[in-house]
């Protein structure tokens, strides 16, 4: 089959409170950012695996509280006083600095900074005593703080997510299509996206409409040998 040449179209992902999509998975978690005023000492650990929401719940939160974002992993090399006076700061992925002793000392910095009356979340794939963390001072605080678990996208959310990246690339789907990834689709937003994008790149490029047999020979193609 000769295939038509496609190109990779922007489509910007929005992370904003009306985009966020309550379902019993998130709801929770949802509530706790939202109490971030009372969360004790300031400060809050989300803890959940990959794809189940927490960069799109931290972004609420920071637009909420007016805080930075930070990648844990970028640390090191952040000029801390640059974020004087400490307001509410935003760390992603904790757990990648395990072992790395500069990033974890401006952890602990950046903790003591925010301590007075700034807010800290910290986000990361498990609880704090699974970082494998080097730093006892860090390890300990960390391990103080409060800590909301985000579990794996339900049903309710993941058929939610789809229909919405379908409805933003303009893309009409048969209504039997949703149920059947859900069903065979690893769990998680992240691979919501992967799939919708491989599903519009591949009717593009072979001048074929978005059926349950396209998105089969999708998953067929993702397949671990």
């Amino acid at each position: 089959m000769i295939q038509q040449l496609t190109f990779a179209l922007s489509t910007e992902e929005r992370l904003t409170r009306t985009d966020f999509f309550i379902s019993p998975a998130n709801g929770l978690a949802l509530a706790a950012i939202d109490a971030w005023r009372n969360w004790p000492n300031r400060k809050m650990i989300l803890a959940g695996p990959k794809g189940a929401g927490k960069s799109h719940l931290a972004q609420i939160f920071a637009a909420d509280a007016g805080a930075a974002i930070i990648a844990a992993k970028d640390l090191a090399d952040v000029d801390l006083t640059t974020l004087e006076p400490p307001n509410a700061i935003v760390v992603e992925d904790a757990e990648t600095i395990s072992g790395n002793a500069r990033a974890e000392a401006a952890l602990f910095h950046l903790h003591n900074l925010l301590a007075p009356s700034g807010t800290l979340l910290i986000t990361a794939t498990s609880p704090p005593r699974d970082w494998g963390l080097t730093l006892p001072d860090l390890a300990s605080r960390m391990q103080s703080a409060a800590l909301t678990r985000l579990p794996p996208p339900d049903d309710a959310l993941l058929t939610a997510v789809l229909a919405k990246l379908f409805a933003d690339r303009q893309l009409a789907v048969p209504a039997n299509l949703i149920p059947y990834l859900i069903k065979r689709m690893d769990r998680s937003i992240a691979t919501a996206r992967a799939m919708v994008a491989g599903l519009d790149e591949r009717a593009l490029s072979q001048r074929r409409p978005i059926t349950r047999a396209l998105a089969a020979e999708l998953l067929e193609s993702l397949a671990p040998e």
